[in-house]
């Protein structure tokens, strides 16, 4: 039985932070991996502020991600999405997550080696059907084969997904262990003693 991994100790979460300086912790990822519920967990755990790069660019806009796809088309909302991720990249140190189109921008991709530390949530196909197909609100999606278009954006988008920073497996398993994962796994990236814990609680 796993236990969840309580918050790191003050030491160990001061100096990752340390280590991090200004710079951001930017998930990277394509929908359905888990960014926004993961990055959330993580930034609870290095007590960081968590943004979510859509629900910013839906705030500036005053529109949906899916009404600005419509109105708008693809090309225009990567535009918007990439001078909104710049812009944020500037407030570090925090978490971020980013829309799973984001990081194919050269831009974009350059500006978050500058400014942050890229996580790769990796996932399988049948992992990102399961949780898709529960929303309503993928414009990417919305077409006969979302299955098909979902094995396109992997072949797309996984061998530059595959140049961030940290790479984390994810899985259909609580949001603190992946969460704990990620943190184990800045800590090896930024070359201090990984985190642990003997505060852990059983489930």
């Amino acid at each position: 039985m796993n236990a969840l991994p309580a918050n790191p100790p003050d030491e160990g979460r001061v100096a990752l932070l340390e280590q991090l300086g200004s710079r951001s912790i930017v998930f990277v990822g394509l929908m359905g991996a888990g960014k926004t519920a993961i990055g959330r967990k993580v930034a609870t755990m290095l007590s960081l502020p968590f943004i979510d790069s859509d629900q910013e660019i839906e705030s500036v806009s005053r529109m949906t991600v899916p009404e600005l796809f419509e109105r708008y088309g693809e090309p225009e909302f990567r535009a918007l999405e990439q001078r909104v991720i710049l812009r944020l990249l500037e407030n570090g140190p925090q978490v971020l997550s980013t829309g799973g189109g984001a990081f194919m921008n050269a831009q974009t991709r350059e500006a978050i080696a500058g400014h942050g530390i890229s996580v790769w949530l990796k996932a399988d196909l049948d992992l990102l059907m399961e949780r898709v197909s529960k929303k309503q609100n993928r414009p990417l999606l919305k077409n006969p084969d979302p299955r098909g278009v979902l094995e396109r954006l992997m072949s797309e988008r996984y061998p530059v997904y595959a140049t961030a920073d940290i790479t984390v497996p994810t899985r259909d398993d609580r949001k603190e262990i992946i969460a704990g994962e990620v943190v184990c796994a800045l800590c090896s990236h930024l070359g201090i003693a990984a985190i642990t814990t003997s505060d852990e609680v059983e489930p």
